[in-house]
């Protein structure tokens, strides 16, 4: 029986047609991805989240201008519009912006900006820009696309209050506020597993202690205690070093949920005849739990893993929005976002609330990915 055979059909239908033989004989994994290509919403969302992280590592590229170069003389300026009829009803082809005229409130001092129709810009790809060095190694200086010229600033999301543009930021962010939900969930992984297995599979005192630990750690009000941790981070501390501290502290506070899971699996598993022919077969206790018990239900890890995920964007997002998390020059979605904390800002340039469609968008992908995931570990589900 072919793949698409199982896709347009039922388990049961299968069955019906007595060629059940490749269901029954496939491997949990394959069993798992035919089951999860059905979640049409989920597919997509990989795809989402696949284009997220190729931007994000590719970011120097992607980026058209460097996120922070400055530009004093356009402060605050709306998204441009991407043009491919002119004024005059004129098709093209390649398309262009206008270029800006700026005026002055007199009595306001707000700066205002309209197109100016007789000065236009092509947008070039593969132009020139600022130079970079990609993973701190590979010196370039060609972006994805642009304006050429020093002076002529794209802002295809406008600009900040110090005239940097916000789309070139949104994209250098992505790097932090990806990459800290991967990191945090694989030291949670760790912690949450060792932890959890050893409760549930020798159980007694141990188990007791470790579960008052837990029911300790989760009674602490999550978002006081990110701030405590993080406010005792020296000031003088590179980015990196909180970058690296946020982490732990994130992963500290994330392993208690996962912990309780993996101990509630192995309490089930823990007497089970293949854990049982292990033990007579002369496997140690470590070799049990890591070899047998965890990869039983390593299906249900992942999808959990990828449900956390989205939670380690929105601590790492919660800290650095409050100014206890990474800090500037350091550029994370929360970072930018935390420029829009004064109501007046934020009436002035809405635009630099658009980081937090990007967070909204990551972690819908995830919560979507993990419910393909969650259903898909349990391939024999009608």
């Amino acid at each position: 029986m072919t793949e698409q055979n199982l896709d347009n059909g039922t388990w049961q239908e299968a069955a019906d047609r007595e060629d059940t033989a490749t269901v029954f004989v496939a491997s949990q994994w394959k069993l798992m991805y035919w089951r999860f290509r059905k979640h049409k919403l989920a597919v997509f969302s990989v795809l989402v989240l696949v284009a997220l992280y190729v931007v994000a590592i590719f970011a120097d590229f992607f980026a058209p201008y460097d996120h922070n170069k400055q530009n004093t003389k356009l402060l605050f300026v709306p998204p441009r519009v991407i043009h491919f009829v002119d004024a005059d009803g004129n098709f093209s082809l390649r398309p262009f912006v206008y270029g800006l005229e700026q005026q002055v409130d007199a009595r306001t001092l707000t700066k205002t900006y309209t197109e100016d129709t007789s000065v236009r810009y092509s947008v070039q790809f593969l132009v020139k820009g600022d130079p970079y060095e990609m993973f701190g190694l590979i010196e370039g200086d060609t972006h994805l696309f642009g304006l050429e010229g020093e002076e002529r600033s794209l802002f295809l999301l406008g600009s900040d209050r110090m005239g940097r543009d916000m789309l070139s930021r949104i994209i250098h962010g992505s790097r932090i506020s990806l990459s800290v939900g991967f990191v945090g969930v694989v030291i949670s992984l760790v912690l949450g597993v060792l932890i959890g297995g050893v409760s549930g599979y020798y159980g007694g005192i141990i188990d007791t202690v470790v579960q008052r630990i837990i029911e300790f750690l989760q009674s602490i009000p999550t978002i006081p205690l990110w701030m405590a941790l993080a406010a005792a981070m020296p000031v003088y501390w590179s980015p990196v070093k909180i970058y690296f501290a946020i982490l732990v502290i994130l992963s500290l506070i994330g392993w208690t949920g996962l912990a309780r899971v993996v101990r509630g699996r192995f309490l089930s598993l823990r007497e089970e005849d293949f854990v049982m022919a292990a033990r007579l077969a002369g496997a140690g206790e470590m070799r049990i739990i890591v070899r047998h018990l965890v990869p039983s239900f390593l299906s249900y890890l992942i999808a959990n893993l990828t449900l956390s995920i989205p939670g380690m964007i929105l601590g790492e997002t919660s800290l650095s929005f409050l100014g206890v998390g990474m800090r500037p020059p350091a550029v994370s979605w929360g970072v930018i976002l935390n420029e829009a904390q004064k109501l007046r800002v934020v009436a002035q340039a809405p635009w630099l609330l658009l980081p937090g469609g990007f967070i909204v968008l990551a972690v819908l992908a995830f919560n979507f990915v993990g419910d393909g995931l969650r259903d898909a570990a349990d391939p024999y589900a009608r």
